[in-house]
């Protein structure tokens, strides 16, 4: 058969420096494989020792998201269908070995098969920008505790003269007061040494709030840019949102369904049941960092959201715990989320609503009685500052029946 009526499908085995590529028929015959530098002349060799072949159905490749990303977009940008593959199970490698033919190999069935595949994330977007920013942002978050907790360690075995000064200060005063201090003399005196320290200390905690507060605007900006409606659903922030919105990467698209979305977050509902027990547990799959902004999600709405609540008090009548809750509200959330997220709708205009109330001469005390809420709560739900859909509706009804 003519090369260019050959059907293949190739697998990738990514490292820091070289590449693995293995070439397979769509019988699954073997066909070739060979090494390339992982530098961007290899990328394109890669793409002609490929194409070579004939027909190119598809291409998987393990580590899309480190040692493969650059080669996914390099392929990807060709025209090529790239499928995330995983690593090879221990069991298989105890049965077939471990080499970096075998692994590519391994891969490129695995595209053909079609198990154990999925689509990488683009990483090609505002998305992956962010991805960047929290990562430094992390990184800059545990710097700054690990400060501020070496100051309250260091003060613990101080010279007492030096701990009286910060006896009694918690919070940012005990940052605070060392930074404002101007130590100095023989550094041979643990005294004076030890309050130099302090205050380079103190320095440092400011620079890491500095570079934090620039962080988060940056974050934000980037949230705003692209996915704005992805906040105006209750209890989600800037940094639930663009943990959510890393993710899911910048094509939202290859998540098919809800369920594949709640898998990935860590929130399906798994059967855990034996015997007279019939209960379900959440999945200990998925993206952990995901699970964490959900969960917190939850914990907003638990605390403010009073459909939340109401919903909350109902279960606890039903006799159900508060971990039980916390899974369905998890459940809720994701399904929310995905939809926001794959068809985003905005909020309604509650401004609308306030332009009403005032047409009636309807104070806006008055209003807030009657719906049993705070006025400076109705009052920022009516200038779009909070949202609540639930709410719009039964504020909506009160107004036109009045």
């Amino acid at each position: 058969m003519a090369k260019h009526f050959l059907k293949v499908i190739a697998g990738i085995d990514t490292h820091s420096d070289t590449h693995h590529v293995a070439v397979i028929s769509d019988t699954g015959e073997h066909l070739a494989d060979k090494e390339f530098l992982a530098v961007g002349s290899g990328y394109r060799k890669i793409v002609e020792f490929i194409t070579s072949f004939g027909t190119v159905l598809a291409i998987g490749v393990e580590g899309t998201g480190t040692y493969g990303a650059e080669l996914a977009r390099v392929l990807t940008g060709e025209g090529l269908q790239v499928l995330e593959v995983m690593r090879p199970n221990r069991q298989y490698r105890r049965l077939h070995g471990k080499s970096d033919p075998l692994d590519a190999y391994q891969a490129a069935e695995a595209a053909l098969a079609g198990s154990g595949t999925s689509l990488p994330k683009a990483r090609n977007g505002a998305v992956e920008a962010m991805r960047v920013v929290r990562a430094e942002r992390s990184t800059a978050m545990r710097a700054r505790v690990a400060v501020i907790t070496q100051i309250k360690s260091i003060l613990v075995s101080a010279p007492d003269t030096l701990r009286s000064r910060y006896r009694g200060m918690t919070g940012t005063a005990i940052i605070a007061a060392p930074e404002k201090s101007r130590p100095g003399g023989d550094l041979k005196d643990p005294l004076n040494t030890t309050a130099i320290v302090l205050k380079r200390l103190a320095r440092r905690y400011r620079a890491l709030a500095q570079e934090l507060a620039l962080i988060d605007t940056e974050l934000d900006a980037l949230v705003t840019a692209h996915a704005p409606m992805l906040r105006d659903l209750r209890g989600v922030g800037t940094d639930t949102a663009s943990q959510l919105l890393v993710t899911v990467g910048d094509n939202p698209e290859r998540i098919t369904t809800e369920a594949k979305f709640a898998a990935l977050v860590a929130v399906a509902p798994i059967p855990a049941s034996s015997g007279k027990t019939t209960r379900h547990r959440l999945s200990r799959s998925g993206d952990r960092q995901a699970n964490k902004a959900i969960h917190h999600i939850a914990l907003v709405r638990m605390s403010c959201d009073a459909r939340t609540k109401t919903y909350v008090s109902k279960r606890r009548q039903e006799g159900k715990t508060s971990k039980e809750i916390i899974r369905c509200l998890k459940r809720y959330i994701a399904r929310e989320i995905y939809d926001q997220l794959l068809h985003p709708h905005p909020a309604p205009a509650a401004g609308e609503l306030r332009a009403l109330r005032t047409a009636k001469n309807i104070t806006l005390q008055r209003a807030a009685d009657t719906l049993h809420i705070w006025p400076s709560t109705l009052s920022r739900f009516e200038r779009g500052l909070t949202r609540d859909d639930h709410f719009f509706q039964r504020y909506s009804d009160w107004l036109n029946t009045n």
